[in-house]
């Protein structure tokens, strides 16, 4: 088994539960931990062989574009969309942190890490 990383994805989108949240955005980083057999890969050196990173990251970039109130919502929404659309993932970890949240004080980002 290996662990494909594909980390510091960064992305602006409106997901937030205040109003405010979904009129101005703001900037979000997602690291994404792929738990894959690449054996295959490892011999044949073809991309079919493995998961294919800029997919992946099209992937993920599309469900950031859908507005939602929750981290656990759009978080959860990724990593459904890499189970149907990568069945050789056997298992995943994102972590996706808004930064600057609008929480009444000085702090660099909030963050909540998924796994299936």
């Amino acid at each position: 088994m290996s662990v494909i990383s594909i980390e510091g994805m960064e992305f602006f989108a409106y997901h937030g539960c205040f109003k405010e949240e979904q009129v101005i955005g703001t900037k979000f980083n997602i690291d994404l931990y792929l738990t894959v057999d690449t054996t295959l890969a490892e011999e044949t050196d073809s991309l079919h062989d493995t998961v294919n990173y800029q997919e992946v990251f099209r992937l993920v970039k599309k469900e950031m574009e859908v507005t939602s109130k929750l981290l656990e919502h759009v978080g959860r929404r990724i990593l459904n969309s890499i189970s149907a659309s990568f069945p050789q993932v056997e298992k995943a970890t994102l972590k996706i942190k808004k930064l600057n949240p609008p929480l009444g004080g000085k702090m660099d980002f909030v963050s909540l890490t998924l796994n299936f």
